[in-house]
C-alpha cells in the first residue's frame, strides 16, 4: 500500500470534499478520485459514499481512517529519527578508560563536549585497564576507549594520539624533601638505587614501558618493586615508601597523603593519550566522539598540562 493513497485518503477524509481535497493536495480532481479507487479496491471495502456536493466515510472508511490517520506523521518521525541515528545524534555510545587517562582534561573536556552537542545520546562509561578495554573494542563490547599509548595501530583497530603527556615523579614524602626541592626538577638518575612501582604487563603495557624506557633512557636499568594494578594502588605502595613511580602529568592532581611530585629534567619522557575506535565499521556515535577529540586536543593543547604546582 502506497503511502500516497493513505496521504490521499486522509484529505478527502478531512474536507469531505473531492474537489476541495484535490486543490489541497495540488493534483487535479479525476486523478484523486482514480486514486481513491484503487485504495478500495486494494483494501476490497469502499471507503467514502460520493454525494452530489462531497463524501462522507463509510463504516468501513471510518475503521480504516482510526487506524492510518497518524501514519504520515509516525512516518515522518521515523525518517527523521532514522537521519538522526545516520548523524550520531541519537543512539548509545560506549566509552571506556583507563584511570590515569580519565584524569586527562582532554578527556573530561571531549566528554562535557560531546555530552552538550548530543544529549539525545545515551552515554554509557566505565573504567578498566587498557588490556580490558581493548579486548572489549575487539569484542563488540565496547565502542571506543581513551588509553594511555604512544602510537601503533593493531589491524582491527584504530588508534589516534591526542597528547604526548610529560611522566612525573612520583616519591614518598621522606624521599622527596632528601632528594629535591619542591620546585626544582628532578634528575631522574638519582633514583637508580629505588624500586618502581608500576603496573604489571597484563594490566597495561603502554605507561610501563613509557616509565621503564625513561629509566633506561637516563642511563640505568629501573629495579622493579611491588606492581600495582591503578594508579591508587601505586600512589599507595608510594605513600608506603615502598618505591617510586613515574605518572602522567594530570595525576598530580590525585592529592595522596605521604607523596610528593617532582617534574623530571629535560628531556620530558611522555607517554601517549589516544582513542582508539574499530578499524572497520565503528559506531557512528563512536567516529563523533573521536572526531570532538580530535578537536578538543587540537584546539585546546594546553589543557592537557596540569599545574603542577603540587607540594
Amino acid at each position: 500500500m502506497d503511502l500516497r493513497h493513505i496521504r490521499y485518503f486522509l484529505a478527502v477524509a478531512e474536507e469531505r470534499n473531492f474537489t476541495r481535497a484535490a486543490e489541497r493536495i495540488g493534483i487535479g480532481q479525476p486523478p484523486l478520485s482514480t486514486q481513491i479507487r484503487d485504495l478500495e479496491e486494494e483494501i476490497g471495502a469502499r471507503l467514502f459514499y460520493r454525494l452530489p456536493h462531497g463524501a462522507e466515510l463509510t463504516d468501513a472508511g471510518k475503521a480504516f481512517h482510526d487506524l492510518v490517520r497518524t501514519l504520515p506523521d509516525r512516518v515522518s518521525e521515523a525518517a527523521e529519527a532514522a537521519r538522526r541515528a545516520a548523524r550520531g545524534e541519537t543512539g548509545q555510545l560506549r566509552l571506556g578508560f583507563t584511570g590515569t587517562a580519565a584524569l586527562n582534561p582532554i578527556t573530561t573536556g571531549t566528554i562535557r563536549a560531546f555530552r552538550r552537542s548530543y544529549p539525545g545520546v545515551d552515554l554509557r562509561v566505565q573504567e578498566q585497564n587498557s588490556m580490558v578495554l581493548l579486548d572489549q573494542i575487539r569484542s563488540g563490547d565496547l565502542d571506543i576507549a581513551i588509553i594511555r599509548a604512544n602510537g601503533g595501530d593493531a589491524p582491527d583497530l584504530k588508534l589516534d594520539l591526542l597528547y604526548a603527556e610529560p611522566l612525573i615523579a612520583a616519591l614518598p614524602d621522606t624521599t622527596a624533601e632528601v632528594l629535591c626541592p619542591a620546585e626544582t626538577p628532578l634528575s631522574l638518575p638519582v633514583l637508580r638505587d629505588h624500586p618502581i612501582i608500576l603496573t604489571p604487563p597484563t594490566v597495561g603495557e603502554s605507561l610501563r614501558k613509557a616509565a621503564l624506557d625513561a629509566c633506561t633512557g637516563a642511563g640505568f636499568t629501573a629495579t622493579l618493586g611491588q606492581p600495582a594494578p591503578q594508579i591508587a594502588s601505586i600512589l599507595s605502595l608510594v605513600a608506603a615508601e615502598l618505591g617510586f613511580s613515574l605518572v602522567p602529568a594530570s595525576v598530580e592532581q590525585l592529592r595522596v597523603a605521604g607523596v610528593r611530585y617532582r617534574r623530571l629534567t629535560a628531556p620530558e619522557p611522555t607517554i601517549g593519550l589516544a582513542v582508539v575506535i574499530p578499524a572497520h565499521n565503528p559506531a557512528v556515535t563512536a567516529a563523533t566522539f573521536r572526531r570532538i577529540a580530535l578537536e578538543t586536543a587540537r584546539i585546546t593543547p594546553e589543557a592537557a598540562r596540569s599545574d603542577r604546582q603540587g607540594p
